[in-house]
């Protein structure tokens, strides 16, 4: 067929949904400036459709759409779950087809950079699951210790992980090991992640089970001199970090994960990227520490030029934006504010 006959034939076609797959976005509140690229998800399916009508769609059509999507080089996850928002849309509200309320984005492949276990033990394939989904090395300990504790009390009970098994090991934390009711959730969180990304059978309802009382405290809210006594007590290394937790509002975490970049003098302020919640966010550099942090900052550098000579390998990094800055480990603006007291291998890479 020649191209404009072609493109002639393609246009007709999508004259017939078209229209109403715009009047369906704005009914589905879909803002106004972005229906052309639902509309462009549309066409791609169109286009790898070829001769079958966008209308006769079916589901196996849509998942191998969506699957092929997510393994393109360039695709973000926030592309791919509109394309899949896109086509529930159009199929369900346009072409009245029900089965299109359950079309979901598919999860993106693992990077290559996460090895693929080698064996068979639930504990490996549950550390990669949480690493394929960028997991923080501190919820990654935390599942591990819980799964581990459900699989030694199956063990000892002589049954299968399942529903009834769940419940009777979160009622014996509560009943034998008197554990507070934050801790049997963060058990719960656990097992559930388990049972639906590493088993492959969600865990589902476990009914009713006897949960730890959430007790009613007041918070203890220290004054200014109390927190002044308590930073006095503390020795130097932990005068400073303990200090931007208290006139930064910062996390523990947040504190030790800064760095040497994420300071800004001149604007008096400190970024926190991935912190709670993966959520970045800026807070205020307090005054009364810039000096003692612009001199702490000092030594570190001396230290860090030392290292470097011996032939340091650069600070931990996101392996993905390693690919993309190889060298940045190693430059002043990715190091740590509150580095280590001693080199150490680092436990994803070996290195």
């Amino acid at each position: 067929m020649d191209d404009s006959l072609k493109h002639e034939s393609e246009d007709r076609v999508e004259e017939e949904w078209g229209e109403p797959f715009r009047k369906a976005l704005r009914l589905h509140g879909r803002a106004a400036d972005k229906h052309k690229w639902f509309i462009m998800w549309a066409r791609q399916l169109a286009a790898r459709l070829r001769s079958t009508p966008l209308r006769q769609v079916t589901p196996e059509d849509v998942d191998a759409f969506l699957v092929t999507l997510s393994t393109s080089p360039g695709i973000a996850s926030w592309q791919l779950a509109q394309a899949a928002d896109s086509l529930s849309i159009l199929i369900g509200t346009v072409f009245g087809q029900a089965w299109a309320r359950s079309i979901r984005a598919p999860e993106p492949p693992p990077p290559s950079d996460i090895p693929v276990p080698s064996s068979d033990d639930p504990l490996e394939k549950l550390k990669y699951a949480l690493r394929c989904r960028h997991y923080s090395a501190r919820t990654e300990k935390s599942y591990v210790f819980w799964v581990s504790r459900l699989l030694s009390f199956c063990r000892q009970e002589g049954v299968e992980p399942g529903a009834d098994t769940v419940r009777a090991f979160l009622e014996r934390l509560v009943i034998s090991d008197n554990m507070s009711a934050s801790t049997q959730s963060q058990a719960l969180n656990a097992l559930v992640f388990h049972f639906k990304h590493v088993l492959g059978t969600p865990l589902g309802d476990i009914g009713d089970f006897k949960k730890s009382k959430q007790p009613k405290k007041l918070p203890v809210v220290l004054s200014r001199e109390e927190v002044r006594h308590l930073l006095d007590a503390l020795d130097r290394a932990h005068h400073l970090p303990a200090a931007l937790l208290y006139g930064a509002g910062l996390r523990l975490l947040e504190a030790l994960n800064l760095r040497v970049k994420d300071i800004d003098f001149h604007r008096r302020q400190i970024q926190v990227y991935d912190g709670k919640g993966q959520k970045d966010r800026v807070t205020v550099l307090p005054e009364r520490w810039r000096d003692a942090l612009s001199s702490h900052l000092a030594t570190v550098k001396k230290v860090f030029e030392a290292d470097l000579a011996c032939g340091y390998a650069g600070s931990t990094f996101p392996p993905g934006l390693e690919r993309k800055y190889p060298s940045a480990p190693r430059e002043w603006a990715w190091q740590y504010v509150f580095p280590a007291t001693r080199l150490c291998v680092e436990p994803r890479t070996g290195r």
